[in-house]
């Protein structure tokens, strides 16, 4: 049996929407879909927030996570590697005799992501034991062989590629290859590469393609105002919390 931990990252100080992991969703703060995702999947051993934020981490202990420390500001930033953090929350975790074979990232700005969710994942993951990590994936609405970089006045592909001589950028889309952007779903590792190989990923990588919306993250405003449509047309669409709203 792989032991695991969920680390939920929600540092404070969002620039483009104001304290965005715990903005009001649904009749909850954001930050509880995920703890309640995490939770009802019965795959973890221990669910832990990982913040910045006192606000932040009695939102957190209110659904049921853990939050045994604070963030120091220095790995924080919204510039700041997730692997900073990461290390620093399993260090922490390990200097207190609590160890886990496997860790998952779990964003917040994921609401839609649910218990069934995590369970493929994790099972998929379980299945390949020689994987380094497991990533969310979908399917690129935009392939990137259209893509350009502008250099002065003039374009470049950023991908040079050509398919039976046509370049990809004057090529039909149903003759591109298909390409998969990660989304913020959740992500599985093993707790070595990131102690160890000072990674999150590693380099054998399993592909967990996400299903319908998800993949949805929030990242602005108006990714706001679109999911509150899609929840109010669908309200079984977030996973189900048993406990009434924290008042913030």
């Amino acid at each position: 049996m792989i032991s695991s931990v969920a680390l939920i990252p929600a540092r404070s100080g969002s620039k483009r929407v104001p304290n965005k992991n715990v903005y009001p969703f649904g009749g909850h703060p954001l930050l509880a879909y995920t703890v309640s995702a995490a939770i009802k999947s019965g795959v973890f051993d221990a669910v832990v927030c990982a913040t910045d934020s006192e606000e932040y981490a009695s939102v957190a202990r209110y659904y049921g996570a853990e939050v045994p420390a604070l963030r120091d500001a220095a790995i924080s930033g919204d510039k700041s590697p997730d692997i900073e953090w990461v290390k620093w929350i399993l260090e922490f975790l390990e200097d207190r005799g609590r160890t886990f074979d496997a860790f998952s990232i779990l964003r917040p700005t994921s609401p839609f992501r649910t218990d069934d969710t995590i369970k493929r994942a994790w099972k998929l993951f379980c299945d390949n034991p020689k994987a380094d990590s497991l990533r969310a994936i979908e399917k690129c609405k935009q392939h990137p062989g259209k893509m350009w970089v502008v250099q002065a006045d003039r374009m470049l592909p950023i991908l040079p590629y050509s398919n039976n001589g046509t370049p990809w950028h004057s090529s039909q889309y149903t003759a591109l290859p298909e390409i998969y952007v990660q989304n913020a779903s959740l992500e599985i590792a093993r707790t070595e590469v990131a102690l160890a190989r000072n990674s999150i990923a590693g380099q054998s990588i399993v592909p967990f393609i996400s299903q319908g919306l998800e993949g949805f993250d929030i990242n602005d405003i108006e990714d706001i105002w679109l999911a509150e449509r899609l929840m109010t047309d669908c309200p079984d669409l977030l996973p189900v919390i048993g406990c009434p709203p924290f008042s913030i």
